[in-house]
């Protein structure tokens, strides 16, 4: 499948995950974390835009960046590169350092900056490193927690201030916002759309508006009316269009609607358009287009039948 191109613009703001080649070690030592974060603070003095939250893991690193001028693309380069040409030096080794492609999903930041924020400062717990996310010294919780900080790489100011204008009580704010005892699931930060996109259906036409129609551009034609695919879903799976347009809760029902509403979606339909076909309520098809339950097996073989009807009705 070829890889989808970056959704990029000036004042993006993106979840970023890069790992370590074959999921070896990025860093081995102090010295190593050290070095990485001075190049983060070098590349942002350098084209000026703004993190709001890292951790750098043994093998991997999450960062939360702001674009300004510069593209995501340029920044992400020259930071794995002069890391990789660091660490190459010092270990004697040659080749890549990190991963093919680092991953780079852009967000609601209204909606997602806090929740995104915490999921990062509890990866050293989640990795069962830690039992305080207070303990773990490579992550900017330490930036977040003191009063006073030279700190330059960290934006910390536009996080405290949707605690409280007031800075020592909103970081008390955020300690209690931390502390809270329910983590962050992995589901929240990773239901995309698209793979890219982190939010709803309004954030999404924003994108396309900032990239003058290049999302819906990517999108699959509707080569398929929303009928033809509840045609081929009856032929699959047995289940009628009436029976997905009902208010049961068999399970087979409701699963095959999950897989209606997911393969509308990757011909290129809205999910306001497909609720209106199925007479369900917009926010259901959101959900359902973000569930990983379904298997992609199931989905290729309704497509598969909408082929073969195609086929047939040109014979």
């Amino acid at each position: 499948m070829p890889r989808k191109q970056r959704i990029e613009y000036e004042g993006a703001f993106y979840h970023v995950i890069t790992r370590g080649n074959q999921k070896q070690a990025i860093f081995k030592q102090d010295e190593d974390f050290q070095k990485y974060l001075k190049i983060l603070t070098c590349y942002k003095e350098r084209y000026n835009y703004h993190i709001y939250s890292y951790v750098l893991m043994k093998n991997h690193v999450h960062l939360i960046i702001e674009t300004k001028h510069t593209l995501l693309s340029k920044i992400m380069q020259g930071i794995n590169q002069s890391y990789t040409m660091y660490f190459n030096r010092k270990y004697e080794t040659v080749g890549h350092l990190f991963q093919g492609r680092y991953k780079a999903i852009l967000c609601d930041k209204d909606k997602y900056l806090l929740s995104l924020l915490k999921y990062i400062h509890e990866n050293p717990i989640r990795a069962k490193l830690v039992k305080s996310i207070s303990e773990y010294p490579w992550s900017s919780h330490r930036i977040y927690e003191k009063k006073e900080s030279d700190d330059t790489l960290v934006d910390t100011d536009q996080v405290l201030r949707m605690f409280s204008e007031d800075n020592t009580k909103a970081r008390q704010l955020y300690m209690a916002y931390i502390g809270e005892k329910e983590m962050i699931a992995k589901e929240t930060v990773y239901s995309t759309v698209d793979q890219r996109v982190l939010g709803d259906e309004h954030f999404v036409e924003y994108v396309v508006d900032k990239n003058k129609g290049y999302f819906k551009k990517k999108q699959p034609n509707k080569v398929y009316s929303l009928q033809a695919i509840a045609k081929a879903m009856e032929s699959v799976f047995g289940i009628t269009l009436k029976e997905i347009r009902g208010k049961g809760k068999d399970p087979s029902v409701v699963k095959v609607k999950k897989i209606f509403c997911l393969t509308a979606l990757e011909y290129g339909y809205l999910g306001k358009e497909v609720a209106n076909f199925i007479e369900k309520d917009p926010a259901i098809v959101t959900r359902y287009g973000k569930e990983k339950l379904i298997n992609l097996s199931e989905i290729e073989s309704v497509m598969e039948e909408l082929r073969i009807n195609k086929v047939n009705s040109q014979v």
